[in-house]
């Protein structure tokens, strides 16, 4: 590989710590970095990438979740360059051939009945989208989230967060009242069964419901909380939602920003773990479907997309270059079928990272679905939770050549597993053994502190 090479090119320009020099003195404080000493990323490929240092890394981050197949995969990369090379910009004033190639796909794998789909250039963008359709559908702007939840960092989404860490203002252009299920192993529901926790959670829906005045708009939710820390309720819980918002008239939009595309294993989007309900009202989407390209969007049905009675265009949603990379990409996926891997893979991943950590009490969970894992850290033998910890994995899982990421309510510790959907068996028992260790150092350091 041409890792060393291509990084000493680099290095020529400049070191990491000139170039975060730079970085500090033209770019927001609060732009967050990863590492004590952050490290630039300069080419990948497969499940690898490289620093302008030369140390390779095995990417269980896959930049967000968004690296779905492969760093630097040949259908990808030919799609774009061909593209490129006939028109790279037109916006939705005109035919566009790959945006309705792609539109075609992915209302047909929605499970919408008669979906229209609505291509914008992120997933914040995305349910901002949904936000407008759902409230100028119902003529409220009432909106239900799940607490911990993230959407996006947009004035809207932030307004729908009920995570404080990524919520900067508490002024909204919505009233927002948040709903109890989206982590399980804590809270007021956390000692009950799960039919007990459903039941539990169903019920603060009807009485939360009795609170508003007038129709509530929607339910916006992730299947999977992602920034939350990977966190779930039941399988079944969003189903049994669904029937009390029925009753209401008001509808659901499941975020599948992170959850879409197979990430889970079991199902194609994260919504299909909640019964036989049918589908949501609308699906956003972004991620992994560019495979780094900027590529998200809204699915809806008929009715609800063309609720609008104003003019719309998207100058940069639906570009014909980013719609040839996710149709390529998309392609991919499903005749490699990555979702059966993340399946297969994922499962033997949670099995390793679970077995390392029966031995490690600052290991309080080992939670999730396919290639979305999430390992909560409390301070060594007790339940109380550690960013310390999760701080000292961070950087020694970096050391030993793994990339990981963190989310959690704040004042928590949670990393972030989710490599590309094309990891192989013999790099998940590399990471996890990388993991494992990494683990161990934490807990080592910090019984030694303590």
């Amino acid at each position: 590989m041409s890792g060393p090479a291509t990084a000493q090119a680099v290095r020529t320009n400049g070191s990491p710590e000139a170039l975060l020099g730079r970085h500090r003195a033209v770019l927001p404080d609060w732009l967050a970095l990863y590492y004590e000493r952050p490290i630039e990323l300069t080419h990948g490929e497969g499940r690898f990438v490289w620093d302008a240092e030369g140390n390779r890394y095995l990417d269980f981050f896959g930049g967000i979740l968004t690296t779905m197949t492969a760093h630097a995969l040949p259908e990808v990369a030919r799609a774009v360059a061909e593209q490129a090379g006939r028109i790279l910009h037109s916006s939705t004033l005109y035919l566009n051939r790959p945006m309705v190639e792609l539109a075609e796909r992915i209302a047909a794998l929605s499970g919408i009945p008669d979906a229209r789909v609505f291509f914008t250039t992120s997933g914040t963008e995305a349910n901002d989208t949904a936000l407008l359709l759902a409230t100028a559908y119902r003529g409220s702007n009432q909106v239900l989230a799940m607490r911990n939840g993230y959407h996006g960092r947009s004035f809207s989404t932030v307004g729908v967060t009920g995570n404080s860490g990524w919520a900067p203002t508490s002024l909204s252009p919505l009233r927002t009242l948040y709903v109890h299920g989206g982590v399980r192993g804590r809270g007021p529901f956390a000692e009950l069964d799960d039919a007990g926790f459903t039941a539990a959670c169903v019920a603060d829906l009807r009485d939360l419901l009795t609170q508003t005045r007038g129709g509530v708009a929607a339910l916006i939710a992730e299947p999977i909380q992602g920034v939350g820390g990977f966190t779930s309720g039941p399988d079944g819980l969003f189903a049994a939602f669904r029937e009390v918002l029925a009753e209401h008239g008001a509808l659901w939009i499941s975020d599948e920003v992170q959850t879409g595309w197979g990430r889970t294993g079991d199902h194609f989007w994260g919504w299909q773990a909640h019964g036989a309900n049918g589908p949501p009202d609308l699906l956003t989407f972004a991620k992994g479907i560019g495979n780094g390209m900027s590529v998200g969007g809204v699915v809806a049905r008929a009715e609800v997309m063309n609720c609008l009675d104003a003019h719309s265009i998207s100058t940069f949603g639906g570009s014909p270059v980013t719609m040839s990379a996710a149709l390529a990409n998309l392609a991919y996926l499903q005749e490699h079928d990555l979702q059966g891997n993340a399946r297969r893979v994922g499962g033997l991943l949670i099995e390793r990272l679970r077995a390392t950590a029966a031995g490690l009490s600052v290991v309080r969970e080992v939670r999730g679905r396919g290639l979305m894992i999430g390992v909560e850290l409390v301070a060594p033998g007790t339940d109380e939770p550690s960013p310390e910890a999760a701080a000292l994995v961070l950087e020694a899982a970096r050391e030993g050549g793994v990339l990981l990421g963190r989310g959690g309510p704040p004042g928590t510790g949670v990393l972030r597993v989710a490599p590309p959907l094309s990891l192989t068996v013999t790099e998940a028992e590399q990471g996890a053994e990388v993991l494992g260790r990494a683990l161990a150092t934490a807990e080592s350091r910090l019984r030694g502190s303590s």
